[in-house]
């Protein structure tokens, strides 16, 4: 009984978040390495899709290229990808309960980050550091507000690209692209922010895969990763001790097609589990595009095709309702608005103009 009014006040909250979208828009917010501000753009329903204006700047004082939102609370948390050494910027930014902009405050990191995350307890905020490969863990306090380092730990490889919790908060993993090609699993103690590596301490990825960025299955022990040199998604099973089992390696494109210049970037799947999607970004050539899967109901994933995308598709995230896929084009300088289709089909409904170089979003 306890489990079915959970479910019920689940989907109670997730259709008032779907009937609030659809009336009053939400908010799409992104930090640029190359102004050094926060973009706040709005989006707001209209009879074509979305009407996305940029409606507000905000100057936060250094090249800002990752951010994550606190679940819980009108919080955003940013930081540069690289910075010095115990001095490196970031802010937290406090926003209304409609989603606008009300302040924000520097905080020092210990290193930049490309990948920020929060625990599922929301106690502590996780950073990894993609140049030397660092991993940081703060303390936040009741507020959100960040404290004190309460774990740093570096394996000595480069590359590390994301690091996110699993969903019942027990184990951390953090993949590594190119040469490295690791994913490094650990368990995490979410009351000591610590963490202990597992045995094996590396999943071991097929050769030459580089997983990227990853998403975890709504319903399932499944976690899913971008694979920046394979061009393409690996699915993992989550094993009772945490450690990953390899299920499936689904290729985005042709074998013979040349990888040269070309890699995956981020990776997103629909609150329902029914769709996964991964950007490819032609570094060298046009070859752009989002790619497009079915989540079967063993967790897999079948290619459903490519859609595209403008140049260097980067950070992927939904509208607040999962009605929508929100990409940034890191050349291209734009964002794009895909509406996503009952079988998986993306169509795009807006475009809005803004700064170069544009890697990841957030939306509320």
């Amino acid at each position: 009984m306890k489990k079915f009014c959970q479910f019920a006040l689940l989907s109670f909250l997730l259709f008032a978040a779907r009937f609030a979208c659809a009336d009053n828009g939400f908010h799409i917010y992104a930090p640029s390495r190359t102004t050094g501000e926060l973009l706040v753009v709005k989006a707001t329903p209209s009879s074509g899709g979305l009407a996305l204006e940029l409606s507000r700047r905000v100057e936060l004082g250094f090249a800002a290229g990752t951010i994550v939102s606190h679940p819980a609370r009108p919080m955003l948390y940013v930081a540069a990808p690289r910075g010095e050494e115990d001095n490196s910027p970031g802010a937290v930014v406090m926003l209304d309960t409609k989603g606008k902009y009300q302040r924000h405050a520097p905080v020092t990191l210990n290193h930049g980050y490309s990948y920020l995350s929060l625990d599922r307890s929301n106690r502590f905020l996780l950073g990894v550091n993609y140049f030397d490969g660092f991993v940081d863990i703060y303390a936040l306090d009741e507020s959100g507000a960040v404290r004190k380092r309460v774990t740093a730990m570096n394996e000595g490889r480069r590359n590390a690209h994301c690091v996110l919790p699993s969903p019942d908060n027990r184990f951390v993993y953090i993949p590594y692209v190119k040469d490295t090609n690791a994913i490094f699993q650990y368990q995490f103690n979410s009351t000591s922010g610590q963490l202990a590596p597992l045995k094996p301490k590396n999943a071991n990825p097929p050769t030459g895969t580089g997983p990227r960025h990853m998403a975890y299955h709504p319903k399932m022990p499944i976690v899913y990763f971008s694979n920046e040199q394979h061009l393409g998604v690996s699915v993992y099973e989550v094993q009772k001790f945490g450690g990953l089992k390899i299920r499936q390696v689904c290729d985005a494109v042709n074998k013979a097609e040349s990888k040269d210049g070309v890699s995956s970037s981020d990776i997103a799947i629909t609150s329902d589990g029914r769709f996964l999607f991964a950007g490819i970004r032609g570094h060298k050539r046009d070859f752009d595009w989002i790619s497009r899967y079915r989540v079967k109901s063993n967790g897999e994933v079948k290619l459903l095709g490519l859609t595209p995308a403008d140049k260097i598709p980067w950070g992927l995230t939904f509208s607040p309702d999962s009605r929508y896929l929100l990409a940034t084009a890191f050349q291209g300088a734009t964002l794009t608005a895909f509406r996503i289709s009952d079988n998986g089909d993306l169509k795009k409904v807006a475009n809005l103009k803004w700064p170069k170089n544009i890697t990841d979003l957030v939306t509320r």
